[in-house]
Protein backbone atom coordinates (compact mmCIF):
# COMPACT_ATOMS: atom_id res chain seq x y z
CA UNK A 1 0.00 0.00 0.00
CA UNK A 2 3.06 2.64 0.80
CA UNK A 3 3.71 3.15 -2.82
CA UNK A 4 0.39 3.65 -4.06
CA UNK A 5 -0.73 5.84 -1.46
CA UNK A 6 1.30 8.69 -2.63
CA UNK A 7 -0.36 9.12 -5.56
CA UNK A 8 -3.13 9.80 -3.88
CA UNK A 9 -4.69 13.38 -4.34
CA UNK A 10 -5.22 15.04 -0.72
CA UNK A 11 -2.71 12.64 0.78
CA UNK A 12 -2.09 13.74 4.12
CA UNK A 13 0.99 12.66 4.87
CA UNK A 14 4.15 13.75 4.24
CA UNK A 15 6.17 10.54 4.43
CA UNK A 16 5.78 6.97 5.41
CA UNK A 17 8.20 5.49 7.85
CA UNK A 18 9.08 1.63 8.19
CA UNK A 19 10.24 0.62 11.94
CA UNK A 20 12.63 -2.07 11.42
CA UNK A 21 15.86 -4.15 12.33
CA UNK A 22 15.44 -6.32 9.29
CA UNK A 23 17.73 -5.89 6.51
CA UNK A 24 15.57 -7.82 3.71
CA UNK A 25 12.64 -5.45 5.06
CA UNK A 26 14.38 -2.10 5.16
CA UNK A 27 15.48 -3.13 1.47
CA UNK A 28 11.67 -3.89 0.24
CA UNK A 29 10.39 -0.21 1.95
CA UNK A 30 12.75 1.25 0.20
CA UNK A 31 11.49 -0.06 -3.12
CA UNK A 32 8.25 0.69 -2.16
CA UNK A 33 9.43 4.48 -1.35
CA UNK A 34 8.85 4.35 2.47
CA UNK A 35 11.63 5.99 4.51
CA UNK A 36 13.52 3.54 7.18
CA UNK A 37 14.34 3.96 10.66
CA UNK A 38 16.55 1.45 11.86
CA UNK A 39 15.28 0.32 15.67
CA UNK A 40 17.79 -0.29 17.71
CA UNK A 41 18.55 -3.57 19.55
CA UNK A 42 16.61 -2.12 22.75
CA UNK A 43 13.88 -1.72 20.73
CA UNK A 44 13.75 -4.90 18.91
CA UNK A 45 13.08 -7.76 21.10
CA UNK A 46 10.38 -10.34 21.68
CA UNK A 47 9.24 -8.73 24.57
CA UNK A 48 9.48 -4.85 23.25
CA UNK A 49 6.66 -2.85 22.46
CA UNK A 50 4.87 -0.75 19.84
CA UNK A 51 4.76 2.39 22.11
CA UNK A 52 8.81 1.61 22.71
CA UNK A 53 9.41 1.82 19.25
CA UNK A 54 7.27 5.02 18.63
CA UNK A 55 9.37 6.70 21.32
CA UNK A 56 12.73 5.98 19.76
CA UNK A 57 11.23 7.21 16.40
CA UNK A 58 10.12 10.21 17.91
CA UNK A 59 14.02 11.09 19.92
CA UNK A 60 15.50 11.01 16.48
CA UNK A 61 12.99 12.72 15.12
CA UNK A 62 11.87 16.14 16.59
CA UNK A 63 9.84 17.65 13.58
CA UNK A 64 7.38 15.39 14.06
CA UNK A 65 4.13 16.33 15.75
CA UNK A 66 1.59 13.24 15.32
CA UNK A 67 2.44 9.75 14.71
CA UNK A 68 0.05 7.06 13.34
CA UNK A 69 1.01 3.50 13.96
CA UNK A 70 -0.06 1.55 11.35
CA UNK A 71 0.01 -2.23 12.11
CA UNK A 72 1.67 -4.29 9.63
CA UNK A 73 -0.64 -7.06 10.95
CA UNK A 74 -3.66 -5.54 9.61
CA UNK A 75 -4.06 -6.23 5.85
CA UNK A 76 -6.78 -5.02 4.57
CA UNK A 77 -6.67 -1.25 5.96
CA UNK A 78 -7.13 1.72 3.15
CA UNK A 79 -6.28 5.46 2.31
CA UNK A 80 -9.65 6.47 3.14
CA UNK A 81 -9.42 5.47 6.27
CA UNK A 82 -6.69 7.30 7.17
CA UNK A 83 -7.08 10.38 5.01
CA UNK A 84 -10.81 10.28 7.59
CA UNK A 85 -8.75 9.44 10.62
CA UNK A 86 -6.12 12.71 9.76
CA UNK A 87 -9.29 14.68 9.34
CA UNK A 88 -10.01 14.21 12.71
CA UNK A 89 -7.05 15.35 14.24
CA UNK A 90 -6.39 17.95 12.26
CA UNK A 91 -9.30 19.49 11.30
CA UNK A 92 -11.87 18.37 14.65
CA UNK A 93 -8.91 18.63 17.22
CA UNK A 94 -8.39 15.06 18.80
CA UNK A 95 -5.22 14.38 20.70
CA UNK A 96 -5.63 10.45 20.05
CA UNK A 97 -7.46 8.35 17.54
CA UNK A 98 -7.46 4.57 17.38
CA UNK A 99 -9.13 1.90 15.50
CA UNK A 100 -12.41 -0.44 15.81
CA UNK A 101 -14.66 -2.58 14.58
CA UNK A 102 -18.49 -3.68 15.47
CA UNK A 103 -19.02 -7.11 17.00
CA UNK A 104 -22.55 -9.18 17.71
CA UNK A 105 -21.18 -11.24 20.14
CA UNK A 106 -22.74 -12.27 23.69
CA UNK A 107 -20.07 -12.40 26.62
CA UNK A 108 -20.16 -14.23 29.77
CA UNK A 109 -18.27 -14.28 33.21
CA UNK A 110 -15.31 -16.97 33.07
CA UNK A 111 -15.55 -19.84 35.76
CA UNK A 112 -12.45 -21.26 36.12
CA UNK A 113 -12.35 -24.68 36.99
CA UNK A 114 -12.77 -25.54 40.65
CA UNK A 115 -14.88 -22.19 41.28
CA UNK A 116 -18.38 -23.13 43.01
CA UNK A 117 -20.30 -20.52 41.14
CA UNK A 118 -22.50 -19.99 38.15
CA UNK A 119 -21.66 -17.95 34.53
CA UNK A 120 -23.28 -14.75 34.36
CA UNK A 121 -24.32 -12.93 31.61
CA UNK A 122 -22.21 -9.62 30.56
CA UNK A 123 -24.39 -7.79 28.38
CA UNK A 124 -27.33 -9.81 27.69
CA UNK A 125 -30.79 -10.65 29.27
CA UNK A 126 -31.41 -14.35 28.92
CA UNK A 127 -34.78 -13.70 29.53
CA UNK A 128 -35.29 -10.68 26.67
CA UNK A 129 -32.74 -12.15 24.14
CA UNK A 130 -32.92 -10.40 21.10
CA UNK A 131 -32.14 -11.12 17.41
CA UNK A 132 -28.41 -9.80 15.97
CA UNK A 133 -30.40 -7.61 13.39
CA UNK A 134 -32.29 -5.83 16.54
CA UNK A 135 -29.00 -5.46 18.47
CA UNK A 136 -26.42 -2.51 17.68
CA UNK A 137 -23.69 -4.45 18.70
CA UNK A 138 -20.17 -2.92 20.56
CA UNK A 139 -17.33 -1.62 19.40
CA UNK A 140 -14.29 -3.32 20.23
CA UNK A 141 -10.81 -1.98 19.38
CA UNK A 142 -9.30 -3.97 16.83
CA UNK A 143 -5.29 -3.00 17.09
CA UNK A 144 -5.35 -1.77 13.22
CA UNK A 145 -3.97 1.61 13.96
CA UNK A 146 -3.22 4.30 16.61
CA UNK A 147 -2.90 8.05 15.78
CA UNK A 148 -1.89 10.21 18.79
CA UNK A 149 0.09 13.13 19.25
CA UNK A 150 3.81 13.25 20.20
CA UNK A 151 3.21 15.30 23.81
CA UNK A 152 0.96 12.00 24.49
CA UNK A 153 3.44 9.94 23.52
CA UNK A 154 6.29 11.08 25.63
CA UNK A 155 4.18 10.11 28.70
CA UNK A 156 3.65 6.91 27.53
CA UNK A 157 0.05 6.79 25.84
CA UNK A 158 -1.38 6.17 22.48
CA UNK A 159 -4.40 6.76 23.86
CA UNK A 160 -5.44 9.94 26.04
CA UNK A 161 -6.47 13.51 25.76
CA UNK A 162 -9.33 14.32 23.57
CA UNK A 163 -9.80 10.72 22.24
CA UNK A 164 -12.09 9.61 19.31
CA UNK A 165 -12.57 6.01 17.95
CA UNK A 166 -12.32 5.28 14.48
CA UNK A 167 -15.13 2.35 13.14
CA UNK A 168 -13.60 -0.02 10.63
CA UNK A 169 -16.16 -2.11 8.24
CA UNK A 170 -16.42 -5.47 9.41
CA UNK A 171 -14.80 -6.86 6.29
CA UNK A 172 -11.69 -4.90 6.59
CA UNK A 173 -11.11 -5.77 10.15
CA UNK A 174 -8.38 -8.80 9.97
CA UNK A 175 -5.85 -9.16 11.94
CA UNK A 176 -3.13 -11.74 11.70
CA UNK A 177 -2.14 -13.64 14.62
CA UNK A 178 -1.38 -17.02 14.68
CA UNK A 179 -0.44 -19.10 12.06
CA UNK A 180 -3.99 -20.00 11.25
CA UNK A 181 -5.02 -16.10 10.36
CA UNK A 182 -3.23 -16.68 7.09
CA UNK A 183 -4.90 -18.47 4.86
CA UNK A 184 -7.94 -16.35 5.94
CA UNK A 185 -6.56 -13.11 5.79
CA UNK A 186 -5.02 -14.01 1.96
CA UNK A 187 -8.51 -14.45 0.81
CA UNK A 188 -9.94 -11.70 2.62
CA UNK A 189 -7.64 -9.28 0.75
CA UNK A 190 -8.01 -11.08 -2.55
CA UNK A 191 -11.84 -9.84 -2.04
CA UNK A 192 -11.38 -6.53 0.07
CA UNK A 193 -7.54 -5.51 0.21
CA UNK A 194 -6.23 -2.19 -0.96
CA UNK A 195 -4.56 -2.71 -4.75
CA UNK A 196 -3.37 0.91 -5.75
CA UNK A 197 -4.81 3.92 -7.62
CA UNK A 198 -3.57 2.50 -10.83
CA UNK A 199 -6.53 0.55 -12.27
CA UNK A 200 -6.32 -2.96 -12.26
CA UNK A 201 -7.22 -4.86 -15.71
CA UNK A 202 -8.93 -8.37 -16.07
CA UNK A 203 -6.95 -10.81 -17.73
CA UNK A 204 -8.16 -11.21 -21.55
CA UNK A 205 -5.11 -13.92 -22.31
CA UNK A 206 -3.84 -16.97 -20.31
CA UNK A 207 -0.98 -19.28 -21.96
CA UNK A 208 -0.53 -22.34 -20.07
CA UNK A 209 2.56 -24.32 -20.60
CA UNK A 210 1.46 -28.16 -21.79
CA UNK A 211 3.72 -30.10 -20.03
CA UNK A 212 4.17 -30.21 -16.67
CA UNK A 213 0.88 -27.91 -16.39
CA UNK A 214 -1.81 -29.35 -18.58
CA UNK A 215 -0.67 -32.59 -18.32
CA UNK A 216 1.41 -34.14 -15.36
CA UNK A 217 4.88 -34.31 -17.56
CA UNK A 218 4.48 -38.13 -18.57
CA UNK A 219 4.97 -39.14 -21.71
CA UNK A 220 3.77 -42.86 -22.57
CA UNK A 221 5.79 -44.80 -24.93
CA UNK A 222 3.55 -47.61 -27.14
CA UNK A 223 6.04 -50.17 -28.64
CA UNK A 224 4.77 -48.97 -32.27
CA UNK A 225 6.89 -45.22 -31.00
CA UNK A 226 3.19 -43.70 -30.36
CA UNK A 227 3.45 -40.83 -27.71
CA UNK A 228 0.44 -40.80 -25.00
CA UNK A 229 -0.20 -38.24 -22.38
CA UNK A 230 -2.75 -38.12 -19.88
CA UNK A 231 -4.96 -35.04 -18.54
CA UNK A 232 -7.41 -34.20 -15.69
CA UNK A 233 -11.12 -32.94 -17.07
CA UNK A 234 -11.62 -30.92 -14.61
CA UNK A 235 -8.68 -28.76 -16.17
CA UNK A 236 -10.84 -28.77 -19.77
CA UNK A 237 -13.56 -27.16 -17.58
CA UNK A 238 -11.46 -24.52 -16.33
CA UNK A 239 -10.15 -23.72 -19.92
CA UNK A 240 -13.77 -23.82 -21.21
CA UNK A 241 -14.91 -21.09 -18.17
CA UNK A 242 -11.98 -19.06 -18.89
CA UNK A 243 -13.31 -19.09 -22.66
CA UNK A 244 -16.97 -18.16 -21.26
CA UNK A 245 -15.48 -15.10 -19.52
CA UNK A 246 -14.22 -13.70 -22.69
CA UNK A 247 -10.64 -14.74 -21.73
CA UNK A 248 -8.35 -16.27 -24.48
CA UNK A 249 -6.45 -19.36 -23.78
CA UNK A 250 -3.24 -20.19 -25.64
CA UNK A 251 -1.18 -23.33 -25.40
CA UNK A 252 3.03 -23.62 -25.21
CA UNK A 253 5.44 -26.17 -25.59
CA UNK A 254 9.43 -27.11 -26.12
CA UNK A 255 8.41 -30.23 -27.72
CA UNK A 256 6.38 -31.53 -30.94
CA UNK A 257 3.42 -32.45 -29.25
CA UNK A 258 1.18 -31.04 -31.83
CA UNK A 259 -0.53 -34.66 -32.71
CA UNK A 260 -1.64 -34.53 -29.07
CA UNK A 261 -2.97 -31.50 -29.02
CA UNK A 262 -4.89 -32.48 -32.37
CA UNK A 263 -6.38 -35.47 -30.24
CA UNK A 264 -7.10 -33.89 -27.27
CA UNK A 265 -9.17 -31.27 -29.96
CA UNK A 266 -8.98 -27.97 -27.32
CA UNK A 267 -9.73 -25.56 -29.65
CA UNK A 268 -6.54 -23.28 -28.65
CA UNK A 269 -4.17 -21.96 -30.48
CA UNK A 270 -0.97 -23.54 -29.33
CA UNK A 271 3.03 -22.94 -30.45
CA UNK A 272 5.02 -26.23 -30.22
CA UNK A 273 8.96 -26.88 -30.54
CA UNK A 274 8.81 -23.53 -29.12
CA UNK A 275 12.70 -22.53 -28.06
CA UNK A 276 12.32 -18.98 -26.94
CA UNK A 277 8.95 -19.22 -24.76
CA UNK A 278 9.45 -15.27 -23.51
CA UNK A 279 9.89 -14.69 -27.71
CA UNK A 280 6.72 -16.36 -28.52
CA UNK A 281 4.83 -14.70 -25.29
CA UNK A 282 5.82 -11.03 -26.43
CA UNK A 283 4.79 -11.92 -30.00
CA UNK A 284 1.20 -13.08 -28.93
CA UNK A 285 1.10 -10.39 -26.26
CA UNK A 286 1.85 -7.56 -29.24
CA UNK A 287 -0.18 -9.07 -31.50
CA UNK A 288 -3.85 -8.70 -29.03
CA UNK A 289 -2.68 -5.50 -28.20
CA UNK A 290 -2.64 -6.21 -24.73
CA UNK A 291 -0.91 -4.87 -21.88
CA UNK A 292 1.24 -7.20 -19.54
CA UNK A 293 -1.24 -6.75 -16.80
CA UNK A 294 -3.78 -8.61 -19.03
CA UNK A 295 -1.65 -11.72 -19.63
CA UNK A 296 -1.92 -14.47 -17.41
CA UNK A 297 0.91 -17.28 -17.47
CA UNK A 298 1.03 -21.14 -15.64
CA UNK A 299 4.09 -22.68 -16.31
CA UNK A 300 6.27 -24.88 -13.97
CA UNK A 301 9.89 -25.48 -15.58
CA UNK A 302 13.28 -23.08 -15.57
CA UNK A 303 12.01 -22.45 -19.22
CA UNK A 304 8.85 -20.52 -17.66
CA UNK A 305 10.50 -18.50 -15.22
CA UNK A 306 11.05 -14.83 -17.50
CA UNK A 307 7.56 -15.84 -18.68
CA UNK A 308 6.03 -15.75 -14.86
CA UNK A 309 8.30 -12.97 -14.11
CA UNK A 310 7.12 -10.82 -17.20
CA UNK A 311 3.42 -11.55 -17.15
CA UNK A 312 0.66 -9.88 -14.98
CA UNK A 313 -0.75 -12.98 -13.59
CA UNK A 314 1.28 -15.73 -13.02
CA UNK A 315 0.72 -19.69 -11.11
CA UNK A 316 2.68 -22.62 -10.75
CA UNK A 317 1.39 -25.94 -10.16
CA UNK A 318 1.93 -27.58 -6.43
CA UNK A 319 4.88 -29.76 -8.11
CA UNK A 320 6.60 -27.02 -10.37
CA UNK A 321 10.83 -26.74 -10.08
CA UNK A 322 11.97 -24.40 -7.09
CA UNK A 323 13.23 -21.60 -9.41
CA UNK A 324 9.47 -21.30 -11.16
CA UNK A 325 7.71 -21.42 -7.71
CA UNK A 326 9.97 -18.30 -6.76
CA UNK A 327 9.36 -16.25 -9.72
CA UNK A 328 4.96 -16.70 -9.47
CA UNK A 329 3.32 -14.76 -7.99
CA UNK A 330 0.59 -18.00 -6.78
CA UNK A 331 1.80 -21.50 -6.25
CA UNK A 332 -1.19 -23.89 -6.68
CA UNK A 333 -2.32 -26.73 -4.34
CA UNK A 334 -2.87 -28.96 -7.63
CA UNK A 335 0.09 -30.89 -9.20
CA UNK A 336 0.16 -30.61 -13.09
CA UNK A 337 -1.91 -32.61 -14.92
CA UNK A 338 -4.49 -32.85 -11.54
CA UNK A 339 -6.28 -29.83 -11.80
CA UNK A 340 -3.90 -26.88 -11.71
CA UNK A 341 -4.99 -25.49 -14.58
CA UNK A 342 -9.15 -25.09 -12.92
CA UNK A 343 -7.60 -24.05 -9.68
CA UNK A 344 -5.76 -21.18 -11.57
CA UNK A 345 -8.77 -20.52 -13.58
CA UNK A 346 -10.50 -20.09 -9.97
CA UNK A 347 -7.45 -17.71 -9.10
CA UNK A 348 -8.28 -15.25 -12.35
CA UNK A 349 -12.01 -15.51 -11.64
CA UNK A 350 -11.34 -13.76 -8.24
CA UNK A 351 -9.03 -10.99 -9.99
CA UNK A 352 -12.25 -10.31 -11.93
CA UNK A 353 -14.11 -9.71 -8.56
CA UNK A 354 -10.87 -7.71 -7.14
CA UNK A 355 -11.59 -5.69 -10.39
CA UNK A 356 -14.64 -4.73 -9.30
CA UNK A 357 -14.18 -4.08 -5.64
CA UNK A 358 -11.25 -1.85 -6.74
CA UNK A 359 -13.08 0.68 -8.76
CA UNK A 360 -15.75 1.08 -5.63
CA UNK A 361 -12.21 1.68 -3.55
CA UNK A 362 -11.15 4.08 -5.80
CA UNK A 363 -14.42 5.67 -5.71
CA UNK A 364 -14.21 5.35 -1.79
CA UNK A 365 -11.02 7.40 -1.42
CA UNK A 366 -12.09 10.08 -3.83
CA UNK A 367 -14.77 11.00 -1.73
CA UNK A 368 -13.09 10.82 1.53
CA UNK A 369 -9.84 12.70 -0.13
CA UNK A 370 -12.27 15.81 -1.24
CA UNK A 371 -13.76 16.38 1.97
CA UNK A 372 -10.62 16.90 3.55
CA UNK A 373 -11.18 20.41 1.55
CA UNK A 374 -8.53 23.24 2.86
CA UNK A 375 -5.30 24.08 1.21
CA UNK A 376 -3.21 21.00 0.94
CA UNK A 377 0.04 22.49 2.43
CA UNK A 378 -1.30 23.30 5.57
CA UNK A 379 -2.88 20.11 5.85
CA UNK A 380 0.90 18.59 5.36
CA UNK A 381 2.63 20.72 8.30
CA UNK A 382 5.48 18.52 10.52
CA UNK A 383 2.97 15.14 10.25
CA UNK A 384 4.66 11.91 9.60
CA UNK A 385 3.30 8.63 9.13
CA UNK A 386 5.58 5.76 11.05
CA UNK A 387 4.51 2.07 10.29
CA UNK A 388 5.47 -0.34 12.69
CA UNK A 389 7.27 -3.41 11.02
Amino acid sequence: MVKNCFAISNWPFLHVWVSTDHDEIEKVAKQFGAQVHRRSPEVSQDSSTSLEAIREFLNHHHEVDIVGNIQATSPCLHPSDLIKVADLIQKEGFDSVFSVVRRHQFRWSEVKKGENKMTEPQNLNPAKRYRRQDWPGELYENGSFYFARRHLIEKGYLQGGKMAYYEMRAEHSVDIDIDIDWPIAEQRVLSFGYFGKEPLKEVKLLVCSIDGCLTNGRIYVTEDQKEMVSYDYRDIVGINLLKKRGIQVRLISERDCSKTLSAMQLGCVAKVSATNKLQVLEDWQKDMGLSWKEVAYLGNEESDVECLKQAGMSGVPADACAVAQKAAGYICKSNGGCGAVREFAEHIFLLLEKVNSARKQMEEVSAAGKEMGGNENSRRGNKELMKKE
